[in-house]
């Protein structure tokens, strides 16, 4: 007889208007925004997923959603036989609703007559902004052998993290007994606290104190996802969870790695750059489990005399005599002579720009896409397809975290230059 194999159906969370990453969010979804120079942050849940065997997977999105609907549907293919799909639901106006998404629950709630059509055991609910890699097959085993209702990925976290994340307590057989949303009390932190007696059975290492967060991965059987949508709430971690533990089999399942919210623009900036250390903490290299992503076919990059020191140089790439440090360097960039990159994020470009429209620009006084000649950048992220002029300096030192400029804005201490965005020969920023 042949063995069961758990029958999963993938939800992943678009997020909502992504203002944490404004202005990178200006023109796209959260999930559509680069990473690491060739990817995109949807590569990441997607992947997981397909790594683990579950190749049915919705996306719940609802704001700027045309450059993640082109990224899916060019990179995501399944043969007609396998029955997988990556499929994109996006907020509409039915006979029944006229409203967005409220919530995490909500969006589920307004998509169940979709997921209800397919046949599947569990519902695999996943955040669309985080960088992880996790075997989503084993969460599933422990759902099935501890015969719980739901269970929800944790990590532990330390005491100054812990207050910014859900926390929650288990027993001794890691059944969740409570959970607090952003715990800002020392005397609530002090009774979520886990005990260090259950350390080794956690595989904890270290005598610091930590607290298990939820990562906003849910495991849901599917008559108890039905039931717990039969009500108004639009959260799954502030509404509908707390309520849940009471009245159902809550379970945590533990995990151990890397993971990390790059919802905001600090966390996706430092995110990216530590892609360049000699020893990055999420690594793009392991091909045990691969990060998919488009295949654009594109000609290897050329170096022409630069110097890089801890960089990511992304496909189709011209660098000429530039000097580049800890940075990342996306895909058909273009960097002039004598440049100097340190802590960089450049997205690159969607396409190659023509020599009438190099010249053409050139009459208009206008730069070439990418990066022109001696230029000084740092601590910047250049978003798609941004003109930077010869001679400019790009850095937020000296300037507050927060501010917004002609055709900058500076976010968390980042100089940021949206999409498309022009920056004249001879800029000083």
């Amino acid at each position: 007889m042949a063995p069961h194999v758990p029958n999963v159906l993938a939800v992943v969370m678009g997020g909502g208007q992504g203002t944490r990453l404004w202005p990178l969010t200006q023109d796209r979804s959260k999930p559509a925004v680069p990473l690491a120079g060739k990817y995109r942050i949807v590569d990441i849940p997607i992947s997981n997923c397909i790594n683990s065997g579950y190749r049915r997977v919705y996306l719940l999105t609802q704001f700027n959603t045309a450059s993640l609907h082109r990224h899916i549907s060019q990179s995501y293919k399944f043969d007609h036989f396998s029955g997988g799909f990556v499929e994109l639901l996006a907020a509409e106006q039915t006979m029944h609703s006229t409203s967005w998404y409220q919530g995490t629950a909500d969006a589920v709630r307004k998509n169940l007559v979709h997921l209800l059509n397919h046949d599947w055991e569990y519902c695999l609910i996943l955040s669309g902004d985080q960088l992880y890699r996790m075997d989503f097959r084993r969460i599933i085993a422990q759902h099935a052998e501890t015969q719980a209702d739901l269970t929800i990925a944790t990590i532990p976290v330390t005491r100054d993290n812990a207050q910014a994340l859900g926390i929650l307590q288990i027993n001794n057989d890691r059944r969740i007994v409570r959970f607090v949303e952003k715990p800002k009390d020392p005397g609530v932190l002090d009774s979520l606290k886990i005990p260090h007696e259950s350390y080794e059975d956690l595989d904890i290492e270290g005598k610091d104190d930590f607290y298990l967060a939820s990562m906003g991965i849910y495991v849901f059987n599917r008559a108890t996802l039905i039931k717990l949508l039969e009500n108004d709430f639009t959260d799954f971690g502030k509404h509908i969870i707390p309520g849940a533990i009471t009245t159902h089999r809550v379970f945590s399942y533990v995990y151990q790695g890397y993971w990390e919210d790059i919802g905001t623009i600090k966390s996706f900036f430092e995110a990216n750059l530590d892609g360049a250390e000699e020893l990055p903490k999420f690594n793009f290299f392991d091909m045990s489990s691969p990060i998919y992503t488009r295949p654009r076919f594109l000609p290897g990059s050329k170096i022409n005399g630069a110097s890089i020191d801890h960089g990511i140089v992304s496909d189709g790439c011209i660098i000429s005599h530039a000097h580049i440090s800890h940075s990342v360097i996306g895909i058909r960039s273009f960097v002039g002579l004598g440049t100097n990159l340190h802590r960089v994020i450049m997205m690159g470009a969607d396409y190659y720009e023509s020599q009438a429209s190099m010249l053409e620009n050139l009459n208009a006084g206008r730069p070439r896409m990418g990066i022109g000649q001696h230029c000084r950048i740092e601590n910047t992220i250049l978003d798609k397809n941004v003109r930077i002029g010869d001679n400019c300096v790009i850095s937020p030192a000296g300037k507050p975290d927060h501010f917004d400029g002609p055709n900058y804005v500076i976010r968390d201490g980042i100089v940021i230059v949206p999409k498309n965005g022009v920056i004249p020969h001879g800029t000083v920023i």
